[in-house]
């Protein structure tokens, strides 16, 4: 039946996530272990708000982004030391009952995250916050972000919500669970791009192994600011190693051409502007 309706080019039809254990037949490659994780917390700031779920799930990719299997999940859930807020309980489904009484061993963490290779999340800015407060570990592995670093709108999609990806893949999934929302994001990475038919796991790898550089117009005139914003500038009020200012990352081959554009169009006299060397390491955590 949903062959005809799809058949008959009038409708669309979703099924429902069955997560696939071996998405690729390996075939010897050489491989590497991949953590995706998930948290749901009580907030959004890592320095005020808790985790109150966390799942891990760990899979084996090629180098060129094919996945081979897909492990075992590792799923908790965690009391908070204040009541859950009724807004977080309609989000993700997780009340004060649910939680009661339990905890997450971060020792039990570290031993089941040590293993990877590489850590992913769907928005890794932040996942990666909490969970390097939570576990130290998390601070010293590389990081990669199935949302910011696949060009989802060049393939046709629409949104980059997860749920709405899904859709565009042709699934659905219980959402804002956490072990379900890492299954939902592995199939969408070891599925072909709709237009490039390129693994997005392939995508997201290349990007997370090429090096930026964040660049910093510090103490930019303020009647320049539409213009930086229409170049892609941010405005970072976050205090620690970054400066409170308009940033913008850029790739090597684009770190010069923006400098110059600074001081011509932006300041308009040569000036010296902090330029930042970020990678995997560091990505997406507090430390740029």
């Amino acid at each position: 039946m949903a062959q005809r309706l799809e058949a008959s080019g009038d409708y669309r039809v979703l099924r429902r996530l069955v997560p696939r254990r071996h998405p690729h037949i390996a075939d010897g490659s050489a491989t590497r272990i991949g953590l995706f994780v998930d948290v749901e917390t009580t907030g959004l700031d890592p320095a005020r708000h808790e985790i109150i779920e966390l799942a891990m799930v760990p899979f084996t990719y090629a180098l060129d982004g094919r996945i081979f299997a897909v492990g075992d999940a590792f799923q908790r859930l965690r009391q908070p030391a204040q009541p859950i807020p009724p807004e977080i309980v309609a989000i993700t489904g997780i009340d004060d009952a649910m939680v009661a009484g339990q905890t997450i061993d971060p020792a039990e963490v570290t031993a089941f995250a040590a293993p990877a290779a590489l850590v992913i999340a769907h928005n890794a800015a932040f996942d990666r916050r909490f969970l390097e407060r939570f576990c130290p570990l998390f601070a010293r592995k590389p990081w990669a972000c199935s949302m910011a670093q696949v060009d989802w709108a060049a393939e046709g999609h629409e949104g980059l919500k997860l749920a709405y990806l899904a859709a565009g893949a042709g699934f659905f999934y219980d959402r804002h669970r956490a072990e379900n929302d890492c299954l939902a994001t592995i199939e969408l990475l070891a599925t072909p791009l709709p237009k490039s038919g390129i693994l997005a796991l392939t995508r997201l790898l290349a990007q997370a192994r090429t090096p930026t550089w964040r660049i910093f117009a510090e103490d930019s005139p303020y009647d320049r600011k539409d213009q930086l914003k229409a170049r892609g500038y941010r405005w970072s009020d976050r205090t620690g190693p970054a400066p409170r200012g308009w940033y913008r990352d850029v790739d090597e081959a684009g770190r010069e051409a923006e400098l110059a554009f600074l001081q011509a169009e932006i300041y308009g006299h040569p000036v010296q502007l902090r330029v930042t060397r970020i990678d995997a390491y560091d990505r997406f955590s507090d430390r740029c």
